[in-house]
């Protein structure tokens, strides 16, 4: 055909040979196709979730070791099916799933119990002027303590404010083993000492790390977004006013998905605490707040109701 027709004549024909080729390819598939003679049945939901939940927890887990796993609880799974369930979601085998390692909220997670996490957050005024906000989140319960409000935090400031704490904290500071905070300038060799005397290791995260403090970074999201976005901050004591009236709600209001709906206060209480902590608005109602120059008193925590500040 080619020798036939000359080459400027090609483009008569409506399709070329690569079409053609696909057509056949095709037609021979859909000829050699046979109906389905039997229906495979899906594993259950349940299963494939649980599945999925035990290779997600247990990166060092193989195939084999899933389905020993699930058979302790009743469940019963082949070796292939949790392969194809991991390959499905994403999941490799256990030498894939185990080289990178914990994520940092999972490491964090699993040492929940002893740990209490420090950091600062900046608020800028309507005079366009810079607050530093320095607080403190229990781990495990996610309870927050706002430990000082300054327009310039120094060193001193800040080892100052660890001492306070300390002594809030009285004996309570033993249930603490590790102290979370990032590598600024304001915490110095002094604020690691206050900590270190009390027996708590203080653990600097690495080099633009936020992940690394993620639990006091999620804070911070909360308290802009839930209520420092939606007002005008005049001066530092409007704003410790309003800091107060929210922890008050965060404290012992606001339900939390990492405490399955729980509220920090309540679940301290469930987690044995015999006696409870005396520093934050919701447990005392003379508790301190270090400011730039003094030590002052906090007003009355509000109800545990929906949190609503009014200028």
């Amino acid at each position: 055909m080619s020798r036939v027709l000359p080459r400027k004549r090609w483009a008569v024909f409506l399709v070329t040979p690569a079409t053609l080729l696909r057509w056949h390819r095709q037609l021979i598939a859909r000829h050699w196709t046979y109906p389905h003679t039997g229906k495979r049945h899906a594993l259950p939901e349940e299963t494939v979730e649980l599945v999925i939940r035990l290779a997600r927890e247990n990166p060092r887990w193989g195939y084999q070791r899933i389905v020993g796993e699930a058979r302790k609880v009743g469940v019963r799974v082949s070796a292939s099916s949790v392969r194809s369930i991991l390959r499905r979601n994403g999941l490799g085998p256990a030498p894939v799933r185990s080289t990178k390692g914990p994520f940092w909220v999972e490491f964090l997670r699993a040492r929940a119990g002893g740990m209490v996490a420090i950091d600062f957050f900046t608020v800028d005024t309507v005079s366009l002027s810079r607050v530093y906000v320095l607080f403190l989140i229990e781990v495990e319960t996610r309870r927050v303590h706002l430990l000082g409000i300054s327009g310039h935090p120094t060193g001193l400031w800040v080892t100052q404010v660890a001492r306070n704490l300390l002594m809030e904290f009285d004996e309570q500071a033993n249930r603490f083993r590790f102290l979370v905070r990032d590598r600024d300038t304001k915490f110095t060799a002094g604020f690691d000492a206050v900590f270190a005397s009390a027996g708590i290791d203080v653990l600097r995260i690495p080099p633009s790390a936020p992940r690394a403090n993620a639990y006091a970074e999620r804070w911070v999201r909360s308290v802009r977004a839930e209520c420092l976005d939606w007002i005008l901050i005049f001066n530092q004591n409007h704003l410790q006013k309003v800091l107060d009236s929210y922890l008050a709600h965060y404290n012992g209001g606001r339900p939390h998905r990492g405490l399955h709906l729980d509220i920090p206060r309540h679940h301290r209480r469930a987690a044995g605490t015999s006696t409870p902590l005396t520093v934050g608005p919701s447990s005392a109602p003379t508790s301190w707040v270090a400011s730039s120059t003094n030590i002052t008193e906090r007003p009355e925590p509000v109800p545990d109701k929906a949190f609503r500040y009014e200028m």
